[in-house]
């Protein structure tokens, strides 16, 4: 049973899509990120010494060793890596490239037009334009990939879109229309169906 300390974030819902994707049994921990206090107690540091969701503790890792995993990029590899799915050999770069694309710009550049455009009191014309602008830019870049393949990564679904996916389902977030990036909305719209994309995406209950 893999123990799951997630919190209601892209970044946590990526790690259980995949889970749920993957058939493996978990138990979740609920770190309330918002109280500034459960991610940061030394039993949490422990598991995560960045005092950031999500983490992950595997009972039975390589050589049948506990293992403790922390950042959401590096959590998805070591599922795909356990269970032989969703990281295609011979896409296997492909891959790693879209992966790195959520993490270095997806992840950070949404996150930062959410708080602007959601989570200060005061709004700040300077961020909002900043990153709302950086955002549109992005969902151009996979809208024009997508235009040419039916997944992120190219023809089979991946742990790059796993990884993608949460992001996008806050476009309403950061004041995107996704009629505008029809590549998207099509991508989205599959991805959506999925029945574990759906039970990862209600993870935790809150």
């Amino acid at each position: 049973m893999i123990e799951l300390y997630t919190w209601s974030t892209p970044n946590g819902r990526k790690v259980s899509i995949m889970l749920e994707e993957c058939g493996l049994p978990y138990h979740v921990h609920k770190i309330n990120i918002g109280t500034n206090a459960e991610q940061f107690t030394p039993e949490y540091l422990k598991i995560n010494p960045n005092g950031k969701i999500p983490s992950i503790v595997d009972p039975d890792g390589p050589g049948g060793k506990p293992i403790a995993m922390m950042e959401s990029g590096a959590i998805l590899i070591y599922l795909a890596d356990k269970t032989g799915r969703f990281f295609p050999p011979q896409h296997k770069y492909q891959v790693l490239q879209w992966l790195m694309f959520q993490m270095g710009g997806v992840g950070p550049m949404f996150g930062q037009a959410h708080h602007f455009m959601r989570a200060k009191k005061d709004e700040i014309p300077y961020g909002s334009e900043r990153y709302g602008n950086e955002a549109k830019r992005l969902y151009g870049v996979m809208d024009r990939q997508l235009e040419k393949s039916e997944h992120i990564a190219g023809s089979e679904y991946s742990i790059a879109d796993m990884a993608i996916y949460p992001w996008v389902a806050r476009h309403e977030w950061h004041r995107v229309d996704l009629a505008a990036f029809p590549n998207v909305k099509r991508w989205y719209d599959r991805l959506g169906a999925r029945p574990a994309v759906a039970k990862g995406m209600a993870v935790p209950a809150v």
